[in-house]
């Protein structure tokens, strides 16, 4: 006799349920999942260190020791991010000066266009203005509030850091008391997968980020535009931000050039660079250095981003990938979702080759 099952339409109810329930679970805890997300990210990634140090140390020591090691390379980062903006203040009067010649021109042509005087075109263009700030006031303030508000939960990663590694054998043996039917043995190797995907999926990011800016900042060397290396990697650490980092990144060097170049034509060059370097970004390097490590196809990964950049802004724009890859581990290691990781995995699986239309 045959256990009881019930109707599809009755699992797939349940599934849809539950879907709503997590995803408006994770919009109103945001605030404490996303730094706890990029604190797992980052606890995996000095799980090695960890390991090497406390050969040595004891474990709260070599936790302290890694996270500061951590802390120290984001601010030697970030202090060549800062040298580099205030190496552009020399252009500062150049592009006030630029400002003024195209506003100038913008007004003569509406002025020769549309018969409307230059006075009156800025006694306009200061009502839409001061219309503008009024109305938008409420949408910057939330702005700056929400702004606010993550970089103080930010600011609590390194303690999530340090408590993840310093309890993460408590985890391990609490995932085993969780998922009692299942063997330990079989939990120790799903979390090995999860820490290798994540792993495997930030080194090749950091590969894909080196290759993208040293090809921009040749291209820029090349066309003769200054401050080569910052626009160069300014817009290669942007592809975090799959898809539109380069093209965001573009948007910098693009204007530099017409403010300090003599001609148009080097602005056009500039675009072309970074439009062949996402083209080949989107169909060679990150296709064969990240995806070799993480197998997500490509209409997964752009339903993942909007997702999680509706869910968490910004942040689940960075996520989204690394998260999907975990969700995809998780399926291929349930029979019951494996379906489900196929769906979101590699489309040139051998199975599918096998069955091509």
């Amino acid at each position: 006799m045959q256990p009881y099952q019930q109707p599809f339409y009755t699992r797939l109810a349940y599934v849809l349920i539950s879907l709503v329930i997590v995803i408006y679970g994770m919009y109103i805890l945001k605030d404490l999942l996303v730094p706890l997300t990029f604190s797992g990210i980052i606890a995996l990634l000095l799980l090695p260190v960890c390991h090497f140090l406390e050969k040595f140390i004891a474990r709260w020591l070599a936790i302290t020791l890694s996270i500061l090691l951590m802390l120290a390379f984001l601010s030697l980062f970030f202090y060549v991010i800062y040298v580099q903006i205030m190496d552009l203040e020399e252009v500062l009067p150049q592009l006030t000066e630029k400002a003024e010649i195209w506003y100038r021109k913008i007004q003569f042509i509406i002025r020769d266009n549309f018969h409307i005087s230059r006075t009156k075109q800025r006694i306009e263009g200061q009502k839409y203005l001061t219309e503008f700030l009024k109305n938008n006031s409420d949408i910057l303030t939330n702005t700056l509030s929400t702004t606010t508000g993550l970089l103080g939960n930010l600011s609590l990663i390194p303690l999530y850091v340090f408590l993840l590694l310093l309890y993460r054998d408590f985890i391990r043996v609490f995932f085993y008391k969780a998922l009692k039917p299942v063997s330990n043995h079989r939990v120790d190797v799903v979390m090995k997968k999860v820490k290798d995907v994540v792993v495997n999926y930030v080194v090749g990011l950091v590969i894909v980020i080196g290759i993208i800016g040293i090809l921009n900042t040749l291209g820029l060397f090349i066309l003769g535009i200054d401050h080569a290396f910052f626009f160069g990697f300014f817009a290669a650490v942007l592809v975090l931000l799959p898809y539109i980092g380069v093209t965001i990144g573009s948007l910098l060097p693009i204007l530099f050039a017409l403010i300090t170049k003599d001609s148009a034509w080097y602005a056009i060059g500039v675009a072309l660079l970074f439009g062949g370097v996402q083209f080949l970004e989107g169909n060679f390097i990150t296709p064969y250095v990240v995806g070799s490590k993480v197998s997500i196809n490509s209409m997964a990964a752009i339903i993942a981003l909007i997702i999680f950049g509706n869910l968490w802004g910004l942040a689940g724009l960075v996520l989204a990938l690394p998260i999907t890859a975990i969700i995809k581990v998780i399926f291929d290691s349930i029979e019951s979702l494996r379906p489900y990781g196929f769906l979101i995995g590699d489309a040139d699986h051998a199975d599918v080759k096998k069955r091509r239309i």
